[in-house]
């Protein structure tokens, strides 16, 4: 006894210490998508009017892509004349003009008459002013505008060479005919990468009302979508065809095996099916922009729902099996309340997040607080995670069995994995893309979406063949002769009191000196004691209400003696 309550009281610091650790990097491996945003557009639509900002816009794309801008509208009451100016510019770090709408307003004294915003950052870039296009209420379209001739100059001349003149009127106002470039093509991308395009229109007489829409439109040999993210796309179809395979092979071990199957097989192929359900949307919607040169707000919606979604029963699923269901417990019981309250809770506030951080940018406020609340919620499933599996291996330590424990073993050791694998990419991704001044290795920005939602593919892969369906099945799943719950315990307990309550114990008188005293064997009274107080059967105490009440007895003896 004493043993035993040893080993009740036994447990591994070590385990407390690391288990938040592995937990905190699987609860974040379904969660990548809140830090994703929309595809970058390769079409806008831009309404400018009298006394409007320049255009700014900026995307990394191939070598070789077309920049087309036309005036698709226009609205002038009286004669005015526009002249076009942009500048386009090639910048090898990934992040040098972000908040580039912020900084065009803070640098209009410092950079002058100059359309960039940092004229002395690095880069190549070619600047155009196309001839005077003359507006007014009697035309019904305006000419189109003409390919620039200039070639790419560098910001920083190699040592030795000339510094060009930036105001060269050959170099800034030649064009091509019209016979030999396509219409509206203004200029062509000279190398992959980032680039940065300015448009000012400038009219004269300066005072009018006067409006114009005009289509900026950036399509290259891949179509709208960028350079950065077309590698993305080509993942989320091959992710796509694998969660197919999943499924399919899940659904081979479940049919082949479908009278032995455990609960928990039911949630791994709902995460299964949501998985696979998502990058198929994601990959529509990158491929839409591919086409169509921006996604469709209601596909953007709908994938972000699914994935918040998918997210939540991701958690639930390491939740559930932290706490041993279906291998150490056939219920949940009300904790299992509070693993659902969690569940809608957390799907809630990341279906918002989601939606603002779609419709209204990235750092807006309701967004931020939004993710905010998540962070809150995840902390939460760390603890509630790391807690309840270091009490489930425990737990199948004391029951020594060797079948189950071995299970979890692997699905620690996979953990352990996952954690090793996160910490090296996390240290690569902060020198690379996060802590660098110049992120010059902008081809590899998608990676960091990608590797998180690859790592969670490979251990949801892990516990497909650690809890699959198979002949052994039943080996895994709870067995109430070995594995009693504390519930199954107390309910024994309570209806072995309750039977035990109509038998009268015989007391025996005890001797000042505290023995007692062995009584005298009479068989007459002892088979008289038992008859007055033990029931004949067990059913008169455990089962009271099947015996007829003095009511029913009268009733019966009266219609029989009607009878005789």
């Amino acid at each position: 006894m004493a043993a035993a309550v040893r080993m009740r009281t036994w447990s591994c610091s070590s385990l407390g210490v690391f288990y938040p650790w592995m937990v905190f990097f699987t609860v974040f491996f379904g969660s990548v998508n809140e830090t994703v945003a929309a595809p970058e557009k390769g079409l806008w639509k831009i309404a400018v009017v009298n006394g409007s900002i320049p255009i700014i816009l900026k995307k990394a794309m191939f070598k070789d892509t077309d920049v087309v801008l036309k005036v698709v509208s226009f609205s002038c009451p009286k004669k005015v004349e526009f002249k076009i100016h942009w500048f386009l510019k090639y910048h090898p770090c990934y992040n040098e003009y972000n908040n580039i709408e912020e900084m065009y307003e803070l640098t209009a004294l410092s950079r002058g008459e100059s359309l960039d915003p940092k004229p002395n950052a690095a880069g190549e870039y070619i600047e155009h002013e196309h001839s005077p296009i003359t507006c007014s209420s009697d035309l019904h379209s305006l000419p189109g505008l003409r390919k620039a001739k200039a070639e790419p100059r560098s910001v920083i001349p190699p040592a030795g060479s000339e510094v060009p003149v930036k105001s060269d009127s050959d170099w800034i106002k030649a064009e091509y005919n019209i016979s030999s470039s396509k219409e509206n093509v203004i200029a062509t991308t000279w190398r992959d990468g980032p680039y940065l395009l300015v448009v000012k229109v400038i009219p004269d007489p300066k005072d009018d009302n006067w409006n114009l829409t005009v289509n900026v439109v950036m399509r290259g040999s891949h179509g709208y979508i960028s350079i950065t993210e077309w590698p993305l796309m080509i993942f989320y179809m091959v992710m796509c065809v694998v969660y197919i395979l999943y499924a399919l092979l899940w659904f081979v071990w479940a049919a082949c095996y479908w009278k032995d199957l455990l609960r928990i097989q039911f949630w791994i192929a709902g995460v299964i099916f949501l998985g696979m359900v998502e990058k198929a949307v994601f990959c529509a919607e990158y491929e839409n922009t591919n086409v169509a040169g921006s996604a469709s707000p209601g596909l953007l919606i709908f994938a972000e729902l699914l994935s918040a979604l998918k997210r939540t029963l991701a958690r639930l699923l390491v939740i559930i099996v932290s706490l041993g269901y279906g291998i150490i417990k056939p219920r949940l019981g009300t904790v299992m309340h509070r693993v659902v309250g969690l569940g809608i809770l957390y799907f809630a506030f990341a279906s918002i997040e989601g939606v603002l951080r779609i419709t209204g940018g990235r750092d807006n406020g309701p967004a931020l607080i939004t993710a905010i609340v998540l962070a809150v919620f995840d902390s939460c499933a760390i603890w509630f995670i790391s807690f309840h599996l270091a009490q489930t291996i425990k737990t199948l330590k004391l029951r020594r069995n060797p079948v189950k424990l071995s299970l979890y073993r692997h699905f620690t050791n996979t953990l352990i994995f996952a954690v090793i694998a996160s910490v090296i990419f996390m240290a690569w991704s902060a020198k690379k893309l996060h802590l660098a001044d110049c992120q010059s290795d902008w081809i590899e920005v998608w990676v960091e979406d990608a590797f998180w939602r690859f790592l969670f593919s490979f251990v949801l892969l892990v516990i497909m063949f650690l809890w699959r369906p198979s002949t052994n099945n039943q080996r895994y799943a709870f067995t109430p002769l070995i594995d009693d719950s504390e519930d199954e315990e107390i309910e024994e307990f309570i209806a072995s009191s309750n039977i035990a309550d109509g038998i009268k114990l015989r007391s025996t008188k005890s001797e000042t000196n505290g023995t007692a005293k062995p009584p005298e064997t009479n068989p007459d009274e002892d088979l008289k004691w038992v008859e007055d107080n033990i029931p004949s059967s067990l059913t008169d105490v455990a089962l009271p209400v099947l015996l007829d009440s003095d009511e029913e007895i009268m009733t019966t003896k009266y219609e029989m003696s009607k009878l005789e």
